[in-house]
């Protein structure tokens, strides 16, 4: 087998021997366990997030590409015309006075109406004109809340600041999102509600960047302060942030490879999630049964178990929540999925979970570094099918 085809795992144990460090010594630089390590190297755990990759790479001083392989480089795909318009937006801290001669009610409500198009966009997973959207989107609230219109404008701030976090981590910039999302956390410092919300961004944020022990902390704490220990007299919004809160801290327990505090947190949240499900989608957090049943999967493959994964995989896809959930979340989880059937040996099936995620929102699959490697690891595993060949195409791993 060449060097090319080799499995990634197998790359990163080649170069830590080149570099003569130990599996102990490497978990030491990354901050990770020598059990963690082994798993990788054994292919047992998936290494899926380019943020990852590029830390190993770092402390192994050999470029990412290095461990991808080939031209499979996640950080080699294209980029989505418009992000630099996003950096240079979150980059200034001018803010723009707004017109004074409108009406302020007139403005808020026509704001409003441009941060529901920007979630909704965002929910169907139209991330290029998504990009296109918030820089201008941003200016115009900053504007507005610079003159001082009103709380209404300070929570629709939050809102684009996390707008534009989501959208800059799906695009693979989680530096650049942790920039957003810690705006939106300044901004929201005096509402508690707001708080909550930013804070599930900066989780996001940081678990993306390989900061999962710190991800879990953060949206730990801040579902203890607005989460009731008494949840009957809790209003739905609160339990819905709550709730996100503590899915987003149990996947961060699964990237730590947390079991216990995995479990517990996914329990609690499921807790939570029988109480409120109302249909509702309270802070545009998706939160409900259906969505910690995929979370659930999502952090079984984050702890390596794809066995699990698989099997709740497979029940999860049969309840009708699933199909209510948004477009981009529908299609990220597949996305997941196939790392359960990569994780287990069974490239048939984890080649059609990302050809049904492209059928869905193609730009969730297309246009995320994080995936790319996915696909590659599809792809390397033998003869590919058709559809998964054209994908692999598609996306610029095969010629």
């Amino acid at each position: 087998m060449g060097s090319d085809e080799l499995p990634i795992g197998r790359r990163v144990a080649q170069w830590r021997t080149r570099r003569r460090m130990t599996q102990q010594m490497l978990a030491d630089r990354l901050g990770r366990s020598k059990s963690w390590v082994d798993k990788v190297e054994r292919g047992v755990r998936a290494l899926d997030k380019f943020s990852v990759i590029r830390e190993i790479a770092e402390v192994l001083r050999v470029d990412p590409s290095a461990l991808v392989g080939g031209d499979t480089r996640p950080g080699t795909v294209v980029g989505v015309p418009g992000v630099d318009g996003v950096r240079a937006a979150l980059a200034r801290y001018d803010m723009c006075t707004a017109g004074r001669d409108r009406r302020p009610v007139v403005l808020t409500d026509e704001l409003s109406r441009r941060v529901e198009h920007a979630w909704l966009t965002y929910q169907h997973a139209h991330y290029p004109q998504l990009v296109r959207l918030v820089p201008g989107l941003l200016g115009d609230i900053r504007g507005a809340h610079a003159v001082g219109v009103g709380y209404d404008v300070t929570g629709l701030l939050v809102q684009a600041y996390r707008i534009t976090a989501s959208v800059l981590l799906k695009l693979g910039e989680p530096d650049v999102a942790w920039l957003a999302a810690d705006r939106a956390m300044g901004v929201a410092a005096s509402a508690p509600l707001s708080m909550a919300a930013a804070s599930v961004s900066v989780g996001q944020a940081l678990r993306a960047a390989g900061r999962g022990r710190l991800a879990m902390v953060v949206t730990t704490a801040a579902a203890h302060r607005i989460t009731p220990a008494v949840l009957h007299g809790a209003t739905p919004q609160t339990l819905a942030l709550g709730g996100t809160l503590l899915v987003e801290a149990a996947l961060a327990a699964a990237a730590c490879g947390d079991h216990r505090s995995t479990r517990e947190l996914i329990d609690r949240a499921t807790e939570i999630a029988v109480r409120l499900d109302d249909g509702q989608d309270h802070h545009h957090v998706g939160f409900g049964s259906a969505s910690v049943q995929v979370a659930w999967v999502t952090a079984a493959v984050g702890l390596g178990d794809g066995g699990e994964a698989v099997a709740q995989h497979e029940k999860t896809v049969s309840t009708d929540g699933w199909q209510r959930l948004p477009v981009e979340h529908r299609a990220a989880y597949l996305v997941d999925a196939a790392r359960a059937y990569l994780q287990i040996g069974d490239l048939p099936q984890a080649g059609r979970a990302l050809v049904e995620a492209d059928r869905i929102a193609p730009a969730e699959v297309r246009l995320r570094p994080s995936v790319r490697t996915v696909i590659a690891e599809v792809v390397r595993g033998g003869p590919a099918p058709v559809e998964v060949a054209h994908l692999a195409a598609v996306v610029g791993l095969i010629r």
